[in-house]
């Protein structure tokens, strides 16, 4: 790419991130500064590449949309800037069809209109004032590039000050507890496990020991293999929540990770706790968290049950395929705990709306339009719709202290 090229492309993209068009979403604006990184010019970049670099997915993306749902949704962000506040810019970005890169191309021109006077005029005077225009895009393009190092922590600062994370971890530690559930092994009276388990009645080893005592029939069956997991969704929140809470707490050691199935009573009173996951993995933080709630869980964690209202709120996200659009819910909420200490959760019923949650807790902006105090008790419920993993925006149902 030529230097003119270069310089005009950096301006756009200067442009674009200034304008606001990419709204909150940050999977969005790490999508575009990837597709602009002049670094990968000349290089050819695969579905696979962005998958990576950008979502931290290692996936088969044979049955994955999420990276051509954001790839679609860029693509609509970039014609709705040029329809709007870019309209009269000489130039705009496009993603080529089939193609993972940001491109330049020239903004048409009717070909039957007559050069005005004042085009006439510019012809004249071009050649004098080349010199500063070139100088004026230098410019341009040295401020993309200072705004692009520059915004995200700028961000960071703002979103750490808002009302939800405003002194957390300024009086005590934080201790982030990620949600993981407890599996244990069917061994269908063979020798070796032939299957793995999730019972949400049973989340320790002490509990399946327990259940086996009431349920003898299965003694010799179902076996504890001390494994754990934690759903895809939960950890790549907690990758986003993490920069935040290091911001929020002023020094990265003073913030450590565990989960919920080694969370402990102490720690509860000992710290601030901020728990990133499923509804369903709150284990002993469920009781604090939902004595103080507008909702209670449903039939199946899947579901919510407004108490004020009687009206349920029902996740589809569980049953729905990697392709095919879905609906599930997110839930943030933040309160004292006796102990003066400070709750914040971060949930979903499953994988897009806790990341969703984690996108919208990371958002400066969020707080600012809930029109709520600094420290002050808070319980919102949004609804998301997304395709497969990929949130594809969130709307707030319920906002209420």
């Amino acid at each position: 790419m030529n230097g003119q090229r270069s310089e005009a492309l950096a301006a756009q993209v200067a442009r674009v991130r200034e304008s606001g068009i990419l709204g909150r979403s940050h999977g969005l604006a790490r999508l575009f500064d990837y597709l602009a990184d002049p670094a990968r010019d000349g290089r050819t970049l695969r579905e696979a590449d962005v998958a990576h670099d950008v979502f931290g997915r290692e996936l088969d993306l044979s049955g994955d949309a999420s990276v051509r749902v954001y790839v679609h949704r860029l693509r609509k962000k970039l014609d709705e800037f040029y329809a709007g506040a870019g309209a009269g810019e000489p130039h705009r970005l496009v993603i080529p069809v089939g193609e993972y890169r940001l491109d330049l191309v020239g903004r048409p021109t009717p070909a039957d209109s007559p050069p005005s006077a004042a085009a006439l005029r510019r012809r004249w005077v071009a050649p004098a004032i080349a010199a500063a225009l070139a100088l004026v895009v230098a410019n341009i393009a040295a401020w993309a590039f200072l705004a692009r190092e520059t915004s995200p922590s700028r961000d960071l600062a703002r979103a750490a000050a808002s009302p939800l994370w405003a002194g957390i971890g300024r009086e005590r530690p934080v201790v982030v507890v990620l949600g993981d559930y407890y599996i244990f092994g069917d061994t269908d009276r063979g020798e070796g496990p032939k299957r793995m388990i999730r019972a949400f009645e049973i989340n320790s080893p002490a509990e399946l020991d327990a259940w086996l005592m009431d349920n003898p029939e299965f003694q010799g069956r179902y076996v504890d293999l001390d494994t754990y997991y934690t759903p895809v969704g939960a950890t790549l929140a907690l990758r986003e929540i993490m920069p935040l809470l290091r911001q929020a707490a002023g020094d990265a050691d003073r913030v450590r990770v565990t989960t919920a199935s080694h969370l402990t009573p102490d720690l509860m009173k000992s710290a601030d706790i901020v728990y990133v996951g499923y509804l369903s993995g709150l284990r002993i933080l469920h009781q604090p968290v939902f004595e103080r709630s507008r909702f209670t869980i449903g039939a199946t964690y899947d579901e919510l049950v407004d108490r004020t209202t009687g009206q349920t709120f029902v996740s589809g996200a569980g049953a729905a395929s990697a392709d095919r659009p879905n609906r599930d819910y997110g839930y943030l909420a933040a309160f004292r705990g006796p102990a003066g200490n400070r709750f914040v959760i971060v949930a979903g019923a499953r994988d897009i709306g806790v990341m969703q949650m984690a996108e919208v807790a990371s958002d400066p902006n969020t707080f600012r339009a809930l029109k709520t105090g600094r420290d002050a008790p808070l319980e919102v419920l949004y609804e998301v719709d997304g395709v497969g993993r990929t949130a594809l925006g969130a709307r707030r149902v319920t906002a209420s202290p």
